[in-house]
């Protein structure tokens, strides 16, 4: 496996191993790699002939700067399980390197990236595709591949490619979890023992939204929702929603709609997101 560090070398490596053909896959990383990532990996590795991994944790998408002082860096380990995973490339850039000057640009992506996690951490999205665009101009890949657990974050990326006119296909992938269900994410590793626990109410939520969803109004399965997170001492709701799945507007009524319920819970100071589709 290839280790870069610069964007010449980065493009150098994806030159070299494409000079026959092939596409290219990517998957952007914050690093703190999970089998959630790894199997993002594996995906590209079915149909790309070079796979490419970026861990860089972005700093324009962080609005609160102690959430950016805590976040999980495991370099080595990354490098370990990417080796092992068969990946051909993995791209560690510096913050210079990816913004030699501040990044000024600003997205619109309409209602999708001001609702939701857009407007409980105001400017994340605005990060989000600042280093997104950023990466895809550097690796110029084929394909790049997302999980699911992100689900508003893949919107806006779709959307953010169509507005730059990427000739990249975007791939959201399943979203891979713990036994009792917790979504895998790079955040679980800060969770003490008890907030550990206390966080595997979160996909028991979302299961009980999709089955009371069926007999019952939305806004009293929200609020059935609520009441239990507050129960619980460790956790906080910053937010529980039934959305459009395609827009993500708000929605009381699911008739014909594509609908997924939508999550982000604080166990102890920790946030944590997660959904499921509904219908």
């Amino acid at each position: 496996m290839i280790i870069c560090k610069t964007i010449q070398e980065i493009r150098d490596s994806v030159d070299k191993l494409t000079s026959t053909g092939g596409q290219i896959g990517f998957v952007p990383t914050m690093g703190a790699l999970h089998k959630g990532h790894i199997s993002l990996i594996e995906q590209s590795k079915k149909t790309c002939k070079v796979t490419v991994c970026s861990i860089f944790v972005n700093p324009n998408q962080f609005n609160d700067k102690g959430d950016l002082a805590r976040y999980p860096r495991t370099p080595e380990a990354d490098i370990k399980m990417l080796e092992d995973a068969g990946c051909d490339i993995v791209f560690m850039p510096s913050v210079e390197e990816i913004y030699p000057k501040d990044d000024t640009r600003v997205f619109d992506f309409g209602v999708i990236d001001k609702v939701l996690d857009g407007a409980h951490r105001p400017g994340h999205f605005n990060g989000v595709a600042q280093v997104v665009s950023r990466l895809f101009d550097i690796v110029k890949p084929n394909k790049a591949f997302f999980g699911l657990k992100d689900y508003q974050q893949v919107l806006v990326i779709k959307k953010m490619v169509e507005q730059l006119h990427f000739n990249i296909e975007i791939v959201a992938c399943d979203i891979l979890r713990e036994p009792d269900g917790l979504a895998m994410s790079s955040r679980n590793t800060l969770l003490s023992a008890e907030e550990r626990k206390a966080a595997s109410l979160i996909p028991k939520l979302m299961q009980e939204a999709k089955m009371l969803s069926k007999s019952v109004p939305l806004a009293d399965v929200k609020n059935k929702l609520l009441a239990e997170v507050s129960t619980n001492p460790l956790l906080k709701a910053d937010y529980i929603e039934f959305c459009n799945a395609d827009t993500l507007q708000t929605i009381t009524d699911i008739n014909a709609q594509k609908t997924i319920c939508l999550a982000a819970i604080f166990s102890g100071k920790i946030r944590l997101i997660d959904n499921l589709f509904i219908n």
